[in-house]
C-alpha cells in the first residue's frame, strides 16, 4: 500500500547516533545481536531504553519498519534497541519454540543489561507487534525491576484461544501457515559481515536443530500447561506497569484487547483502528494515525515522568467503521473515532433478537428445527485468518458461503445500527455426530445483494463448556450453547439487513471434522444479542496527529513483489483448490549491500463431500546474497489427516550457490483428539 500520507521527519530534538551491531552477553555465554539508535549525547545525558525483541532479523527482515520507527524514538530522547532472539538473525544459539521459557529468561537478562549501561537512565520500556507484542506482555508479567511500561500491538493474553492455533477449540489452518513461515525465517543464515567466518557453522547448526513448530502444536489439542505458559490471562495481577494496547478490527487479535482492558488492574489504555496486522503509522486500511506520537506520549509519562495527559485519555479510542463492500482490499474505510470509558455497557446496550423460522424478529414464535450439513467447500470466501502479507485477503462476498448455511435475516433497517462490542449467539441445537464444528457469522446484507462479513467465530462443540476437558456430544441430544463472536465496531446503514449465518464447515480457515455432521438449530428457541451503541451519547472528542516516521531505508528494487489468490474447481471431480502466492520480490539494501528475496506459497484443496480429502501445502523460498556469498533455502510443509491421525510432512533444503549443502525431512503422525 502507498504510504504517501506519512510525513518523513528528518530533524529531531536530539541528534541520533546509530550502532549497526552490538552483542549483548548472556550468562550462559550466548551473545544476542542488537542494533541500537540513541541520542548522540546519551553518554553524558542518559535516557530510558526501549526494547523490541523478536526473531525476524534486524539486518534484513524488519529493516524497513525499523528505519521508520526506532530512529524517530531515538530522536525524541530514547535509546532504541532491536534485538534478534537466540537462534535468529546474527544471534548465537538455537530457537526451540515460540514464547519459550528460554526466550523469556534471555529477555530478562537483556533488560537488566540495558539498565546497567551508562547511556541508560535505568528505566526500560518494551514494545512490539505480534510476537513482540506477545512477549512484551509475557515479560511484563515476570516483573523485571527496570521495566516500567510496555506498548503491545496486535497481541493476545490467551495463547490457546486467541493466537493462530485453536479458535473455539477448532484447528486453525494458520497453524501450518505460521509454522511454515517460521521454518523459512529461521532457516536463513547469519550475515558474514556481522559474525565473520563462523556464519556457515552457525547456519548448519541451526538447520540441523530447527523445529517444525506445527508438530508440537498438534500434540496439544486442549488448553493444557503448554498453552497456559505465556498466557497472561492465567494471572492478570502479575502485570503492574503501564500497558498501552493497540490493534485493528481487521487483525486476528481484535477481541483480546477488550478482554485485557477488562481484567488488567494496572494503568492501561486501548486504541483500535480499522487496520490489519500492522503498526498504525503505516497500517492499512486507512486512516492511519500518528502512532509513534501516541507511543511517545506513553513513554514520556511512564519513563520520564512528563505530564503528557495519557491517563486522561478515554480508556478506549476505537474506530467505528462504516459498512464497506466485500470482495476487495479497501485502501480506506470510512467511519469515525469514538471514545469509550467502558466496553459493552455505558454507551452500549445489549439487545436480544430472536432467531425464528421467518428470520430475526422481536418475538420468538413457534419452534422449528432447521438442519444443515454444509459442503466441505463452505468458507472459501472467508479470507485470511490473519491479514498480514501482500494481498491482503479480506473476506469476500458471503453469498456463496451463506447458501450452504442456515441463515436468519432481519427486515431492512429503519435506521442506522451501530454495533460496538461483542455479539453473541445463544443457540439451542443438536447434532447427529459426537464431534461437530460450527462457524457462525454476523453479516451485513446490502440492498444491492452483496453480503459483507461483520464478525464471526468458530466453535468445536465438544468444547462448549471447557477448552481443557472437552466432552463428546450425545447425538440427537439438545444443547443450549452460547457463542461469543469477535469484538467489532461496525455501522450497518439504514436499508441494510443484518444476517446470522451458521455452517458446519469453514475451510480453508478451519480444518474439517473427520466425519460430516448434520447440525440442527431450533428456531424459536435461539437468539442473537447485539451490542448497540445508544443514539446521541455524550461523546468525548477523539483525534490523533497525522502519521509521522523517520527516513525510510534506501532499497534498490531488483524484482517487484506480486500477489496471487486463485480459486479453481476441477470440472471432472469437483475438487476445489485455492492457491495463494506472496512473492516479496528482490531488493538490495543499500546501506550494507545485502540482496534479499523471498516468496511464500500456500495451497489448499478439498472435495465437496469428503473432509478426509483436505490437503494444505506450503513452500517458501528465501535468498540472501552479497558478492560471492550466495545462499538459498527452500522449505516445504504439508498437512493431511485420516479419521484418527494428523499426518505432517516438512522439508528443509539449503543451498550455497547452486550446491545443496543440507537437507532434512519431518514425517510424523499425531493422534487426532476430538477434532
Amino acid at each position: 500500500m502507498a504510504q504517501t500520507d506519512i510525513k518523513t521527519v528528518k530533524s529531531f530534538p536530539r541528534k541520533v547516533k546509530e550502532i549497526e551491531n552490538i552483542f549483548i552477553p548472556l550468562s550462559d555465554g550466548t551473545k544476542l545481536a542488537a542494533r541500537v539508535w540513541m541520542p548522540a549525547d546519551a553518554g553524558k545525558d542518559p535516557v530510558p531504553a526501549l526494547l523490541e525483541y523478536i526473531p525476524y532479523r534486524k539486518r534484513d527482515g524488519t529493516i524497513v519498519r525499523d528505519a521508520l520507527t526506532h530512529p524517530y524514538m531515538a530522536g525524541h530522547g530514547y535509546a532504541c534497541i532491536r534485538v534478534d532472539m537466540r537462534g535468529n538473525g546474527d544471534s548465537d544459539g538455537l530457537m526451540d519454540d515460540e514464547y519459550s521459557k528460554q526466550e523469556q529468561e534471555d529477555c530478562l537478562e537483556v533488560i537488566a543489561w540495558l539498565a546497567r549501561q551508562k547511556w541508560c537512565s535505568g528505566r526500560v520500556g518494551m514494545f512490539g507487534i505480534s510476537w513482540g507484542g506477545f512477549n512484551a506482555l509475557q515479560v511484563a508479567a515476570l516483573r523485571p525491576p527496570a521495566l516500567k511500561a510496555i506498548v503491545s500491538l496486535c497481541s493476545t493474553d490467551d495463547r490457546y484461544e486467541d493466537d493462530i492455533h485453536y479458535k473455539g477449540g477448532t484447528l486453525i489452518n494458520e497453524n501450518l501457515g505460521w509454522a511454515a513461515t517460521m521454518l523459512a525465517y529461521t532457516s536463513r543464515p547469519p550475515d558474514p559481515k556481522i559474525v565473520g567466518r563462523r556464519w556457515k557453522k552457525m547456519w548448519l547448526e541451526r538447520l540441523e536443530n530447527e523445529p517444525f513448530l506445527l508438530i508440537d502444536w498438534l500434540k496439544h489439542p486442549y488448553r493444557d500447561a503448554y498453552w497456559k505458559h505465556g498466557s497472561i490471562c492465567e494471572d492478570w495481577s502479575k502485570i503492574n506497569i503501564g500497558v498501552l494496547l493497540i490493534g485493528g478490527w481487521n487483525d486476528a487479535y481484535s477481541n483480546a484487547i477488550p478482554r485485557m482492558m477488562k481484567n488488567l488492574r494496572c494503568p492501561r489504555k486501548a486504541i483500535i483502528g480499522p487496520w490489519a496486522h500492522k503498526y498504525p503509522h503505516f497500517a492499512a486500511p486507512g486512516p492511519r494515525i500518528g502512532g509513534l506520537q501516541e507511543m511517545l506520549r506513553w513513554w514520556d509519562y511512564f519513563l520520564k515522568d512528563k505530564p503528557t495527559g495519557v491517563t486522561s485519555d478515554p480508556d478506549y479510542r476505537v474506530y467505528l467503521m462504516d459498512a464497506y463492500k466485500p470482495g476487495s482490499f479497501p485502501e480506506h474505510i470510512d467511519g469515525r473515532w469514538i471514545g469509550e470509558g467502558f466496553w459493552g455497557h455505558g454507551n452500549i446496550e445489549m439487545r436480544t433478537w430472536q432467531l425464528t423460522a421467518n428470520g430475526i424478529a422481536g418475538q420468538a414464535g413457534p419452534e422449528k428445527a432447521l438442519s444443515v450439513s454444509s459442503k466441505q467447500t463452505t468458507g472459501f470466501d472467508g479470507g485470511e485468518y490473519c491479514i498480514i502479507w501482500l494481498g491482503p485477503d479480506f473476506p469476500g462476498d458471503q453469498r456463496e458461503d451463506d447458501a450452504q448455511s442456515i441463515v436468519f435475516d432481519s427486515p431492512p433497517l429503519a435506521d442506522d445500527l451501530e454495533i460496538v462490542g461483542q455479539p453473541m449467539l445463544e443457540l439451542t441445537l443438536s447434532s447427529d455426530k459426537p464431534v461437530t464444528h460450527v462457524a457462525v457469522r454476523l453479516n451485513d446484507v446490502w440492498p444491492s445483494g452483496e453480503v459483507s462479513r461483520i464478525t464471526y467465530h468458530l466453535q468445536n462443540l465438544c468444547m462448549r463448556d471447557s477448552r481443557e476437558m472437552p466432552m463428546k456430544l450425545e447425538p440427537g441430544k439438545r444443547y443450549k450453547v452460547k457463542i461469543k463472536m469477535d469484538d467489532i465496531a461496525w455501522r450497518v446503514p439504514k436499508g441494510h439487513r443484518v444476517r446470522v449465518s451458521i455452517s458446519t464447515t469453514y475451510f480453508p480457515m478451519m480444518w474439517p471434522v473427520a466425519e460430516p455432521a448434520t447440525l440442527t438449530v431450533y428456531a424459536g428457541a435461539s437468539s442473537v444479542q447485539l451490542p448497540i451503541r445508544k443514539k446521541n451519547p455524550v461523546e468525548r472528542t477523539v483525534s490523533f496527529a497525522p502519521p509521522e516516521a523517520a527516513t525510510p531505508v534506501a532499497l534498490k528494487d531488483i524484482k517487484k513483489p506480486w500477489h496471487k489468490r486463485e480459486k479453481t474447481v476441477d470440472p471432472k471431480t469437483g475438487e476445489v483448490r485455492l492457491e495463494i502466492i506472496d512473492d516479496f520480490g528482490t531488493q538490495e539494501i543499500k546501506e550494507h549491500g545485502m540482496i534479499t528475496g523471498g516468496a511464500g506459497r500456500e495451497s489448499y484443496r478439498i472435495m465437496p463431500d469428503d473432509p478426509l480429502s483436505a490437503v494444505m501445502e506450503t513452500h517458501w523460498t528465501e535468498t540472501r546474497k552479497r558478492g560471492a556469498w550466495d545462499t538459498r533455502t527452500e522449505t516445504y510443509g504439508r498437512l493431511t489427516a485420516s479419521a484418527t491421525h494428523w499426518k505432517v510432512w516438512g522439508k528443509i533444503e539449503a543451498y550455497e550457490g547452486k550446491k545443496l549443502i543440507f537437507s532434512k525431512e519431518f514425517n510424523e503422525e499425531i493422534e487426532r483428539k476430538l477434532q
